[in-house]
């Protein structure tokens, strides 16, 4: 589902989103989108494509569970010593 599209900056700062692309991802007139920054170019997603990145990154495990986790490993290594 990996595609490149050419899209040009016009008047006013408005883009243009091939049609192709815009039914693949499900982007309907009125669909709120964001664009994200980042240190090597932009990310354009849905709001709602957004959310479920964000959970997804959440989604890991509590960083408090792994640092008891790897407490009790390093306190069990110095007992067995």
């Amino acid at each position: 589902m990996d595609g490149t599209y050419s899209i040009v900056l016009g008047d006013r700062g408005r883009l243009v989103i091939p049609a192709e692309l815009r039914a693949r991802q499900q982007w309907d007139q009125g669909t709120p989108l964001v664009a994200i920054e980042t240190p090597t170019g932009v990310v354009l997603l849905s709001r709602e494509q957004a959310k479920a990145a964000v959970r997804r990154q959440l989604a890991g495990g509590s960083l408090a569970d792994e640092l008891l986790a790897e407490r009790r490993r390093a306190a069990a290594a110095e007992d067995a010593a």
